[in-house]
């Protein structure tokens, strides 16, 4: 399987609703052109900046269907899964394959705490469903409770063929480095999962990364990824630096809803979050977040 396309900057893209919460197609579309424009190399459809765990099964499918049909091929376009239960994962991915997409990125089962045996059964089955179709691995420890260790990564990346990377944010460059040390005879594609990580991340031999600070200032973020390919160093660093702040602001707000305030601070108009998310009300935090952008000449 040729898996040399699959690197840069993709980005988890956000998902604008209406007061009823139903997907704003206009608004997706623009959002897809946006992204595109602004230079991203692979869209992450109902990734967790896109709230998927807030969509139905229909909704995601829906989703995928306008973000596909905008891209029209310009750019690749993964279907994020997140499901707990490996029959909806499996059928999910399956969908996936359907509908077109490029490839898939299956997050480990939130809620439980699987052994290693039931998480490598659970990947393994759902990439078996799609063995023509490139399975990438999500690891995240901070909102599922518990990480993938570099063994069970290993294993997947030696036995299940169409397994072919990762996004990994676990923050801990260690255990990045970690898991492409021991699958780079492979070929293995891991991403950084942390915005302000993506320079490190590249320079441990991370493929690319997975940024939300795409969907709103991508221009910021493929500064870092170009630099960096361009073998400035120096500069990449320094984008890396001049992006940091932007991203730091979010953290004052709950999760994911900075992604949209601060599209919506750029005059983008991507509406609110799912309930029981809200905007960030005025005050002190999203005026940190107004600050750190107008310093980035972002407004």
């Amino acid at each position: 399987m040729n898996t040399d396309w699959i690197k840069g900057i993709l980005v988890p893209i956000l998902t604008p609703i209406d007061q009823e919460e139903n997907i704003q197609e206009e608004k997706l579309r623009r959002q897809v052109d946006f992204v595109i424009g602004g230079g991203v190399h692979g869209i992450l459809a109902c990734g967790s900046n896109s709230e998927f765990y807030m969509l139905t099964e229909e909704e995601t499918e829906r989703a995928l269907e306008i973000i596909l049909d905008q891209a029209a091929g310009r750019v690749p376009v993964f279907l994020g899964i997140g499901a707990i239960a490996t029959r909806t994962c499996r059928r999910m991915a399956k969908m996936a394959q359907a509908k077109g997409a490029a490839g898939i990125s299956v997050l480990q089962p939130m809620f439980l705490k699987p052994t290693e045996e039931e998480l490598y059964r659970h990947f393994r089955s759902i990439a078996e469903t799609v063995p023509e179709m490139p399975v990438l691995l999500y690891n995240n420890p901070g909102r599922t409770g518990y990480t993938l260790s570099a063994n069970l990564v290993e294993r997947l990346a030696r036995e299940v063929p169409n397994l072919v990377g990762m996004k990994d944010s676990s923050g801990d460059l260690t255990q990045t480095e970690e898991f492409i040390r021991r699958c780079r005879d492979l070929d293995f594609k891991v991403f950084g999962g942390k915005d302000t990580l993506l320079f490190g991340s590249l320079c441990h031999g991370a493929v690319g990364g997975v940024c939300t600070t795409a969907n709103f200032m991508p221009e910021l973020v493929l500064d870092i990824y170009r630099r960096f390919e361009q073998g400035d160093y120096k500069g990449s660093l320094e984008a890396q630096f001049r992006l940091n702040p932007v991203r730091l602001a979010m953290d004052g707000a709950s999760f994911p809803v900075a992604t949209k305030d601060m599209a919506n601070l750029r005059g983008m108009e991507v509406g609110a979050p799912y309930t029981p998310n809200l905007p960030t009300p005025e005050g002190p935090v999203l005026e940190r977040m107004r600050r750190e952008m107008e310093k980035a000449g972002l407004l």
